[in-house]
């Protein structure tokens, strides 16, 4: 035991010295130190302490298909023996990376037919703006710069994507967005002057309306968005909203980019969230729910449209330089491809599907307790609003550091969520949950709020 926890603290230490922490402050992990996970199985981890938790946030919004999964693990082997890498260069590739572009492709809506694979989800979000410049560039409209995105969306923090984000930390210093990266407001129901769901729908057309016109209709290339705003506190806007928006790019003439890393593989009840509004944009970004996260990957799906202005727009013979090393990734191409296995010839989409209908139901009954301002959602992916204020909609004060409070508690309580910095509380279990998971989670998460209440501060906070 003792060596035990001399190797534990050893690992606390380097990695205090060495290892940086992706949207963490360097100088509070310091002083904090790491929670190392040890290992997982089924929709439980371990941290390095014994500590056995519940994760409700499925890593990182991505491990759809459940911790230890003998078929993904095996798929990984058996890959990694065979082939364990290939390079897309010089038009070499790999049978796994060819099978799943084809089946990605049959999958998709519309005609999105053609893929272009990338390591994750902000370098597919890159490669969407390259090629959206050079789309524009080879047809002669060399002008058509501008891009819109959300504000509270998240579409990576890459050099590039970062300023798509209409998140300010991942703006802060970084000199984004840049001039020709705009946002508009969120469709964001609990903190709307709409009225209804349908004012708030004629809204957002309206502001992305006036923002094209704003910019110049023969300027602006693309917009952007989630079906559902992950991070930026899972915003979900009413059914009809992605229709709208898509049919208002149509209008325009500018290119429609549905971001599913977060939404796609089953997390909101159906394969891709476009799928439930008959919507097919010109490009799709993925990742995440691609490999479950059992191994990097992203994706960017082209039209065929879009693909072909490039493909015979492009001065002849000339290589479209773009490229990653690991692009195609054979290891990675072979465990996706075992994930949408099971995602549909298991039926695991469909029992994520089940399961999230009972997931909102229990969620939505958390508006009772005094904490609770808004619980919103789809499927298995849901945030819970807090506020010190149920009549006010009040978010709590930065001084009473309740992310940092939520966070502590549940993990003392056993369970795992995303505890946002501005009150809210993140949900998206791995799509094996079964009800009494559920049921288990609601009440953990319950005990936390209860047991956040408890602290005299935010209790005085409340009214």
């Amino acid at each position: 035991m003792k060596s035990s926890l001399v190797a534990r603290d050893r690992l606390v230490e380097l990695d205090r010295a060495h290892l940086i922490h992706p949207v963490t402050s360097w100088s509070a992990h310091e002083q904090r130190g790491a929670t190392i996970v040890d290992s997982a199985d089924g929709i439980y981890i371990r941290d390095h302490q014994g500590h056995e938790l519940l994760d409700a946030f499925a890593g990182l919004w991505c491990v759809n298909v459940g911790y230890g999964r003998k078929s993904m693990i095996a798929a990984a082997t058996a890959q990694l023996e065979k082939l364990p890498y290939a390079t897309g260069y010089f038009h070499y590739t790999s049978a796994p990376a060819i099978e799943l572009a084809a089946r990605l492709c049959e999958l998709a809506p519309g005609d999105l037919d053609h893929v272009f694979f990338t390591m994750g989800g902000s370098d597919a979000v890159d490669t969407a703006i390259r090629l959206i410049r050079y789309f524009y560039n080879v047809q002669g409209q060399p002008q058509k710069k501008h891009m819109i995105a959300l504000d509270k969306g998240y579409h990576g923090s890459s050099a590039m994507s970062s300023g798509l984000s209409g998140l300010p930390a991942f703006h802060a210093n970084f000199d984004v967005p840049t001039p020709t990266q705009h946002h508009i407001p969120a469709p964001y129901a609990y903190r709307s002057e709409a009225a209804d769901d349908a004012a708030l729908i004629a809204l957002s057309v309206k502001q992305l309306r006036d923002k094209v016109a704003e910019l110049g209709v023969d300027n602006v290339a693309a917009f952007f968005c989630e079906p559902i705003q992950g991070s930026g506190g899972v915003i979900t806007p009413p059914r009809g909203w992605l229709k709208a928006m898509r049919a208002l790019c149509t209008e325009l003439g500018i290119l429609f980019v549905a971001d599913e890393v977060i939404t796609g593989f089953g997390r909101t009840g159906t394969l891709f969230a476009c799928e439930q509004e008959d919507v097919a944009p010109d490009l799709m970004t993925l990742a995440k729910g691609l490999t479950a996260g059992y191994s990097p990957m992203g994706a960017v799906l082209l039209s065929d449209r879009f693909y072909r202005a490039i493909a015979d727009n492009a001065p002849a013979g000339a290589a479209i330089g773009h490229g990653l090393t690991y692009s195609g990734h054979p290891v990675s191409a072979a465990v996706g491809l075992e994930a949408l296995r099971i995602y549909t010839d298991e039926g695991l989409v469909a029992h994520g599907a089940k399961v999230g209908a009972y997931f909102q139901a229990r969620l939505a009954e958390l508006s009772r307790h005094p904490l609770v301002g808004d619980v919103r959602g789809r499927g298995l992916l849901a945030g819970v609003e807090l506020v010190t204020s149920k009549a006010n909609k009040t978010k709590p004060a930065a001084e009473l550091k309740f992310a940092d409070h939520l966070a502590r508690i549940g993990y003392d309580n056993g369970l795992v969520f995303r505890a946002f910095a501005d009150g809210v509380a993140g949900f998206a279990p791995p799509l094996i949950v079964t009800e009494s998971d559920i049921d288990l989670i609601v009440q953990r998460f319950t005990k936390t709020l209860d047991d956040v209440l408890a602290i005299e501060e935010i209790r005085h906070a409340v009214d």
